[in-house]
C-alpha cells in the first residue's frame, strides 16, 4: 500500500507536474524548461512516466516569479523585466554570462544564435530554409512594389512564412526554436539577390552577402559581416525586443513575435540609424571634410547619426571589434578615415564616441551596399535575439506586461458631446470628406469609438 501523501506545508511534500504548472501558473512544457535551466530539481515517479517536484521549491519559485515578473519602475522611472539573455554593464555586453565581443569573434552567427537560445554551443551549425518557406516568402515579396524598403520585405515574409507552417501556434520550445531555425534563412532568402554565387549550406553571412553586395566577397568583408551579426543578436530590452516580448505575453506565436519586432526596428531612432549614418559618410567622402558636412547637420538641428550610446559612457563595445576588423579591409579606408573625420570633428562641439551604427555604416559604405543595408543586418541578426526573449517570455505568466495607464484627461462625469453645426451631415459624402480634412477632424467616429471598448 503507498505511503500517504504528506499533507500541505509538510517539507516532503512531492507535487506532480500538473500542480506544479498550475501553482506557477504555466505549461507543463514550461515545468520541465525550469528544471533544465536548473531552477527546480525533479524526481522520477518510481514505477511511472512522470516526474514530481518538490512542494517548497516550486511555492518559493511561484513567489519569485510573482515578485520579479511584474513590469516594475526601475532606475530612471524605466521599465524593467527579467531576463537571463543579455546583461549590460561597465561599458560591455554579456550573453548569458559570457562576453559577446569575445564570442562573436570567435564564433558564426548561427553558434552564437544557438547559444543564446540553448546555453549550448553547436560548433559550425548551418541554418538552411526549407522550400516550401522559401517559396511563398518570395512571392510575397515579390508582390511589393519596387520601393519597399528591407523591413516592409522582411515583415512580409515573415508572414507568408507564417501562413506556409501549421505548426506555428505550437509554442514549445522544441518547436518554436525549429522555428527560428529554418525563419531566419527564410528571411534572407526572400530578399531579392543582387549577386549570384553561393550554396545554400554556406554560411548565412555569405547567404546575405548576396542580397546585399554587387562585389565578390573577400573573406575579410565576410567576416566583418558576420561578426556583425553575432554582436547584433541581442542587446537587451532595446523598444524592438520589449514589442516581441508583449506580443509574447499574450501568447502570439514566433512569426507574429518576430513581425512585432520588425514594425518597431524600422523607425529612425532604432534598426534604420545606419542608414542615416551611412548617408552622412557618403557626403563626408564627397566633400573630403566632416567640417561642413557636421556643420550643416548641426544648423538643420539634426542630431549627428552613429555618435553615443545611451547605455555606454564610452565606446560602442560592438562598433570597437567591427572597427578593428575593418582595418583589415583594404578598400574600407576611405570610409573609415571619414568616420574618424565625424568623430574628431563632432568631439570639438561634444564628446561623443562612435557607436555600432556608424561602424555598420563604414563596412556597407565600403562594400558597395546601399544605406538600406545596415537596416537589413540588424534585422536579420535581431532576430535571433527575438527568438530568444519570446522562448523567455512564453515560460512566464501570460499577460504580464500589461502596464497601468496613468490617465491624465478631464475627470468624469463628462456631458455627452454636441454635434458640430459646422459639419455638413446632408448626406453629401465628398463634402463631409472634405469638411473633416480642411478642420483637421477624424470623421471616423464609428471607429474611434469601437476602439474606445476593445481598449
Amino acid at each position: 500500500m503507498r505511503d500517504p501523501e504528506p499533507p500541505a506545508g509538510h517539507p516532503e511534500r512531492r507535487l506532480t507536474t500538473k500542480e506544479a504548472a498550475e501553482l506557477l501558473g504555466v505549461k507543463p512544457e514550461t515545468v520541465y524548461a525550469y528544471v533544465s535551466r536548473g531552477q527546480l530539481s525533479s524526481r522520477r515517479v518510481p514505477g511511472g512516466r512522470g516526474s514530481s517536484f518538490d512542494a517548497g521549491e516550486v511555492e518559493a519559485l511561484a513567489r519569485r516569479n510573482r515578485r520579479e515578473s511584474a513590469v516594475s519602475p526601475g532606475s530612471g522611472g524605466e521599465l524593467s523585466v527579467r531576463t537571463r539573455i543579455t546583461l549590460i554593464e561597465s561599458d560591455r555586453y554579456y550573453f548569458r554570462g559570457v562576453d559577446a565581443t569575445r564570442l562573436a569573434t570567435r564564433h558564426s552567427y548561427e553558434e552564437v544564435a544557438e547559444w543564446l537560445w540553448t546555453g549550448r554551443l553547436r560548433p559550425g551549425v548551418t541554418f538552411r530554409a526549407p522550400g516550401a518557406s522559401v517559396a511563398v516568402a518570395r512571392r510575397a515579396v515579390d508582390a511589393l512594389p519596387e520601393h519597399a524598403g528591407p523591413t516592409d520585405r522582411l515583415r512580409v515574409a515573415a508572414i507568408a512564412a507564417a501562413v506556409a507552417d501549421p505548426l506555428r501556434f505550437d509554442l514549445s520550445e522544441e518547436t518554436v526554436l525549429g522555428t527560428a531555425r529554418t525563419l531566419i534563412p527564410t528571411l534572407v532568402a526572400a530578399l531579392p539577390p543582387v549577386h549570384g554565387g553561393h550554396r545554400d549550406d554556406d554560411p548565412l553571412a555569405h547567404r546575405l552577402w548576396t542580397r546585399l553586395s554587387g562585389r565578390d566577397a573577400d573573406e575579410a568583408s565576410l567576416r566583418a559581416l558576420d561578426t556583425a551579426l553575432a554582436l547584433l543578436v541581442d542587446h537587451d530590452l532595446a523598444a524592438s525586443t520589449l514589442a516581441v516580448r508583449v506580443a509574447a505575453s499574450a501568447r502570439a506565436h514566433a512569426y507574429a513575435a518576430v513581425s512585432a519586432g520588425l514594425g518597431v526596428l524600422e523607425g529612425p531612432l532604432h534598426g534604420a540609424a545606419s542608414g542615416n549614418a551611412h548617408r552622412l559618410l557618403l557626403e563626408v567622402l564627397d566633400q573630403g571634410d566632416a567640417g561642413p558636412v557636421i556643420a550643416d547637420e548641426l544648423r538643420a538641428g539634426r542630431r549627428i547619426p552613429g555618435l553615443g550610446h545611451r547605455l555606454y559612457q564610452g565606446e560602442d563595445p560592438r562598433a570597437r571589434v567591427l572597427f578593428d576588423l575593418l582595418e583589415d579591409i583594404p578598400h574600407a579606408a576611405p570610409a573609415l578615415a571619414a568616420a574618424r573625420d565625424v568623430v574628431a570633428t563632432t568631439a570639438r562641439h561634444t564628446p561623443l564616441h562612435a557607436n555600432v551604427d556608424l561602424a555598420l555604416a563604414v563596412l556597407t559604405a565600403s562594400c558597395g551596399m546601399p544605406a538600406t543595408a545596415g537596416e537589413t543586418i540588424f534585422a536579420v541578426a535581431r532576430t535571433a535575439g527575438w527568438i530568444a526573449h519570446a522562448l523567455e517570455e512564453y515560460g512566464e505568466r501570460p499577460l504580464r506586461m500589461r502596464p497601468s495607464g496613468h490617465y491624465v484627461g478631464p475627470r468624469p462625469p463628462q456631458p455627452l458631446p454636441e454635434q458640430d453645426t459646422d459639419t455638413d451631415t446632408g448626406g453629401n459624402m465628398d463634402t463631409g470628406r472634405d469638411t473633416g480634412r480642411d478642420t483637421g477632424r477624424d470623421t471616423g467616429t464609428g471607429r474611434d469609438t469601437a476602439g474606445s471598448r476593445r481598449g
